[in-house]
């Protein structure tokens, strides 16, 4: 089992008993430094003291299974406005939404369009860009995020 897999096993309980949903679990290094990060939502959005208080409820769990052999950083974070939609069921949660769809190489000479969720298959992701519908495959996708229209 992957760690961020075993993370999310023990972690969304408690995140649950806090009133919130575990939305991703991240285990990434960054610079010369690891983190494990528990992103978290609620309806109604989340503040510092949801984060602090899953955060102070984890510590202990994280000292006891103790799921990352080396030193790491641990953060509990919202989920935010503009987050990553990474599951079949962050997808459908967020059908007809703006999205922002980032590619690994660009197409017509653009690597991120803006547009609406129109549909989602096995990694492929459909939008309405503009005057156009368009399906991403999975191999073209680097990320798909929801996108805030002011």
């Amino acid at each position: 089992m992957k760690t961020t897999q075993y993370v999310r096993s023990f972690a969304q309980p408690i995140v649950e008993a806090h009133g919130c949903s575990l939305w991703d679990v991240e285990y990434v290094r960054e610079g010369g430094d690891s983190f494990l990060r528990l992103y978290i939502d609620k309806e109604g959005g989340v503040d510092i003291n949801d984060c602090e208080a899953i955060s102070r409820a984890m510590d202990p769990i994280l000292d006891e299974k103790d799921p990352i052999a080396e030193s790491y950083h641990f953060e509990v974070c919202s989920a935010g406005l503009e987050r990553a939609l990474k599951r079949p069921e962050d997808f459908a949660q967020f059908m007809g939404s703006p999205i922002l769809v980032k590619l690994y190489r660009p197409r017509n000479g653009v690597k991120e369009l803006p547009g609406i969720l129109l549909g989602y298959d096995g990694g492929r992701v459909t939008a309405q860009c503009g005057d156009e519908t368009i399906t991403f495959e999975k191999s073209e996708v680097a990320l798909v995020r929801l996108r805030v229209e002011f």
